[in-house]
C-alpha cells in the first residue's frame, strides 16, 4: 500500500469519525472494515443505512485512488439485502472498468459471517492520473 497515493483517502475526516479502517488496498482494489458501535445504529437498533453507504463509498474511494490518481465519485447506487449481525462489517471494492477518465467499481458489503449486507456500484471521474493526465 502506497500511503502517499492514498493520502487524501486516509485524511478523510468523516471516515475517521465513524472509525473506518483500511485493511488492504492496491490499484483497483480495497478492503475496509468498521467495528460496529452504538453510534452506528438507527432508532430500531440496526446499523444505519448511511453508515453502510459511507463504508462502501470509502472502499470505492480507496480503490480508485490507490494508483495515485485523483478520482471523484460521479454516480453511486446501493441495494440493501440484510441487516448486519455481529460486531463488524467489511466492504470490498473491485474495479470493473478503469479507463483514462472514467472508472466503474462494484463494492460488496458483508458482515462477520460473510452474509451479503449490500451491493454498491460506483462510477468515478479521474480528474488527474499519477502521470498528470
Amino acid at each position: 500500500m502506497n500511503d502517499e497515493y492514498i493520502r487524501n483517502v486516509k485524511n478523510d475526516r468523516f471516515a475517521q469519525l465513524l472509525g473506518i479502517e483500511i485493511v488492504e488496498v492496491y490499484p483497483g482494489y480495497a478492503l475496509v472494515e468498521l467495528a460496529i458501535e452504538e453510534k452506528h445504529k438507527n432508532g430500531i437498533g440496526l446499523v444505519q443505512g448511511g453508515v453502510i453507504f459511507t463504508l462502501a463509498d470509502y472502499a470505492f474511494a480507496a480503490a480508485c485512488n490507490a494508483d495515485g490518481s485523483t478520482t471523484v465519485g460521479i454516480n453511486a447506487s446501493i441495494s440493501y439485502f440484510n441487516a448486519p449481525k455481529g460486531t463488524a462489517i467489511r466492504a470490498e471494492a473491485k474495479a470493473e472498468s478503469r479507463q483514462k477518465k472514467i472508472c466503474g467499481y462494484k463494492v460488496e458489503i458483508k458482515d462477520e459471517d460473510g452474509t451479503l449486507i449490500a451491493s454498491f456500484s460506483g462510477l468515478g471521474y479521474r480528474m488527474r492520473t499519477k502521470e498528470g493526465g
